[in-house]
């Protein structure tokens, strides 16, 4: 649950003073809103094939139940409105033997039955710049929310983002709670990174973006992040679609991150990576490589995705301290063939070049499919199906893992 009740009071605050405005100041507010429940049943295995492994299996089944509303704003020349969020999930099948899959707090004998949060955001708008305080979901490259399994991660802070130049957007705010996605409690923010040491957990971190876009085919994009005691980290981007013809295109997304210590950690990172995609059709056939320099890996908050180009389903992010990777991948998009909502994907990556346990050297591969089909009409319209498949070999670890996920979309305003 959350930690303290000032945003979750802040957001009903603006609800009620709302309230007593005249009919007209809140027609936006009501005309705009906007609510939604998604179901997500999820089923997770993993098999884990090394010799000596402290746990062979883990493997569990859950329920999860995300309700979001979003108002709209109040009229006038600065206009209120209030988000909440609230996030339930519900135990099927675990065991004391096959915990820690993500989908569900660990347990000392077993996972609680279910888990649950409730956050709620206050925001206020002038002209093209909006602020929001209380519970966030940023997506920037300094900082990802996980949302990979049955609840997504969650953060408490303050964040203003503003486009009142055209093709220019500029992020800035301050995050001090972090709720991971398989918890109801906020707490600290810790980095995560391979090699990395020395960390403490901080209740600051600041960042700061600006991307503009200078056409409809190219964006350039500059992201900052501190976590406050732990590590500063300045990261570009560009990005490029270059139209080949009828239904073809080829995609270009280059990014360099820079990160360093920022208190007692030993964080020293250059990472380079490069993503070229090539689509004909419904096909998509993309490669990548990726680049690591420095004493320690990629840097990032705990529990958080990394932005990388190697990102991948089990492994992370191929990002050991001098690691340099590469990746094959193949997508399809069934629309081409009269079958809007069916896709498929299928990627192969290998890494080398780090030190392994022992001081081996390092190596590490995956493979990942996924296939998954989303109705588009009828009753079922918004139940989505997806089929996750990966199998991850390297010097100490090997691990095949199965994830299937039911979700459906019910608009509720």
């Amino acid at each position: 649950m959350l930690k303290s009740p000032k945003p979750l009071a802040a957001a009903i605050a603006v609800a009620a003073l709302g309230a007593g405005m005249p009919g007209v100041v809140m027609a936006e507010f009501l005309a705009d809103s906007k609510a939604a429940l998604e179901l997500r049943n999820f089923y997770l295995n993993s098999d884990y094939r090394q010799d000596g492994a402290n746990q062979s299996k883990r493997d569990e089944w859950a329920q999860g139940f995300l309700l979001n509303f979003e108002s709209g704003f109040t009229e006038g020349p600065v206009g209120f409105g209030v988000d909440a969020i609230g996030l339930l999930g519900v135990k099927l099948d675990s065991g004391p033997d096959r915990q820690n899959t993500g989908l569900l707090p660990v347990g000392d004998n077993k996972a609680p039955d279910e888990y649950s949060q409730l956050g709620a955001t206050a925001k206020a708008r002038y002209s093209k710049t909006t602020l929001r305080v209380g519970t966030l979901l940023p997506k920037l490259p300094t900082v990802l929310p996980n949302d990979s399994r049955l609840l997504p991660q969650t953060f408490r802070g303050g964040m203003l983002t503003s486009k009142e130049i055209d093709g220019l957007t500029l992020h800035a705010g301050r995050l001090t709670q972090n709720s991971l996605r398989n918890t109801s409690a906020n707490e600290d923010m810790l980095v995560a990174g391979k090699g990395i040491s020395g960390g403490q957990a901080s209740d600051k971190f600041d960042f700061a973006s600006a991307s503009y876009r200078w056409s409809d085919n190219l964006t350039t994009a500059y992201n900052y992040g501190h976590l406050d005691q732990n590590y500063r980290q300045h990261i570009f981007n560009l990005s490029h679609v270059l139209p080949l013809g009828d239904k073809q295109a080829f995609k270009s997304d280059l990014r360099f991150a820079r990160s360093t210590e920022a208190g007692n950690t030993n964080v020293d990172n250059d990472a380079f990576g490069a993503k070229f995609t090539y689509e004909l059709g419904g096909h998509g056939f993309g490669v990548a490589y990726q680049a690591m320099n420095g004493e320690t890996g990629f840097p990032h908050l705990n529990g958080t995705n990394s932005y990388l180009v190697n990102y991948v389903m089990i492994s992370a992010d191929f990002a050991s301290p001098g690691e340099k990777s590469w990746q094959l991948r193949y997508d399809y998009d069934f629309a081409a063939k009269g079958i809007p909502g069916l896709t498929f994907m299928t990627r192969y990556l290998r890494g080398d070049d780090f030190d392994g346990p022992g001081g081996r050297s390092g190596h590490e591969w995956e493979r990942n499919t996924d296939i998954g089909y989303v109705f588009q009409k009828g009753a079922l319209k918004n139940f989505g199906m997806k089929l996750r498949n990966g199998t991850y070999r390297s010097t100490g670890n090997d691990i095949d893992q199965t994830r299937f996920i039911l979700s459906y979309t019910l608009p509720l305003l």
